[in-house]
């Protein structure tokens, strides 16, 4: 019998891509038990085991041999087994990125979304920062701008990150770490996106400050992007390339 094709990391990982795995349940089992006393006395660690949609019917084999779930997409399941108890293996994804923009125009004017109410009884409006999530694979400069664009019709030049905060126990127990902006507004005419904000406005920053509804936490915010000139983007020579990485540096 084969063993079963493979990669290798530098932390005794065993790496199987699902192009590799047999679709028939019976050569799978045999094949991954066998393979799993190989690497055992190869002095592996850990295996990853990865399988697409069209081998989702392997998955109870591979529980019951004692593999773990540790992520999925929409396209493959990733599972993992040790080889050697206890062997530390890295969590997936633990966060959510997100970004608010404070867009200020030449008036003193700050843009303010109120999101959606929906059915939810509320007697105020509260007036938030436009923004959102940032997708995978974008950058914080562009998801921003792309989000402020989409909630409001106002097209923005990032400038800097103002501030940014770490909450726990966000959406499925993830945590969230949301960045605060400062944009530069392109034009005035505000289109809101109705699907996700019921009203967007042009507020004195003044009245944004002194409104009862607003978050201290925003107040604080926005009082610092009028002071502070925050993080600017930064490119560094020799670390990737700008379309990997952006690097955020004090603006003196």
């Amino acid at each position: 019998m084969k063993i079963l094709p493979y990669s290798s990391n530098p932390f005794g990982g065993v790496i199987l891509s699902s192009n590799d795995i047999p679709l028939s349940s019976d050569d799978f089992l045999d094949t991954i038990k066998f393979s799993i006393q190989e690497w055992e006395k190869e002095n592996f660690k850990v295996v990853w085991l990865e399988l697409d949609l069209n081998r989702s019917a392997l998955v109870p084999i591979a529980v019951n041999l004692g593999f773990k779930y540790h992520h999925c997409t929409s396209e493959y399941l990733m599972l993992t087994y040790s080889i050697v108890k206890d062997s530390f293996i890295p969590p997936y994804a633990s966060h959510y990125i997100g970004a608010g923009g404070v867009v200020i125009n030449q008036k003193d004017e700050l843009l303010v979304v109120v999101e959606n109410r929906g059915n939810v009884p509320s007697s105020q409006p509260s007036y938030k920062l436009p923004g959102g999530t940032i997708k995978e694979g974008e950058h914080i400069s562009e998801g921003v701008v792309r989000e402020v664009l989409e909630e409001t019709g106002i097209d923005t030049e990032f400038e800097s990150i103002i501030c940014f905060r770490n909450l726990h126990g966000y959406r499925f127990d993830k945590s969230d770490i949301y960045f605060v902006c400062l944009l530069t507004p392109k034009n005035s005419e505000i289109v809101i996106q109705t699907e996700e904000i019921e009203e967007s406005i042009w507020m004195p920053i003044k009245q944004y400050l002194a409104d009862d509804r607003v978050s201290l936490f925003n107040k604080r915010i926005v009082e610092d992007s009028v002071k502070s000139k925050g993080l600017s983007i930064e490119i560094i020579d020799g670390y990737r390339t700008p379309e990997q990485q952006e690097a955020f540096m004090p603006v003196f």
